[in-house]
């Protein structure tokens, strides 16, 4: 399996903090671009930051480069609804899924 990274975002300068998630400009786009991201199975959980209107993705990827890549045009980031904070590395541990 490919290692696993973790993408954390913040709310970006587009971000209405007054309005749910699935209110904000463009959703519906980035909805179907991370759908199809986790139907090809490189994302394999994620969701919002509920309080501070960012997010965590977690993916399986062969490096940083490909997560950046392959999330590049995802509708939120290029319209300013998000903003990238970060890509980490991230060794799990704790599983109780298995």
């Amino acid at each position: 399996m490919k290692p696993t990274f973790v993408m954390i975002t913040s709310a970006g300068p587009n971000r209405d903090l007054t309005k749910s998630t699935r209110e904000q400009p463009f959703w519906d786009e980035h909805a179907e671009f991370i759908d199809r991201l986790v139907a090809e199975g490189f994302i394999w959980m994620g969701g919002p930051l509920v309080d501070e209107g960012g997010s965590l993705l977690f993916f399986h990827a062969a490096d940083e480069n490909e997560v950046r890549e392959r999330t590049k045009n995802d509708p939120w980031l290029k319209q300013g609804i998000l903003k990238l904070e970060s890509i980490k590395h991230w060794e799990i541990f704790i599983d109780e899924r298995k």
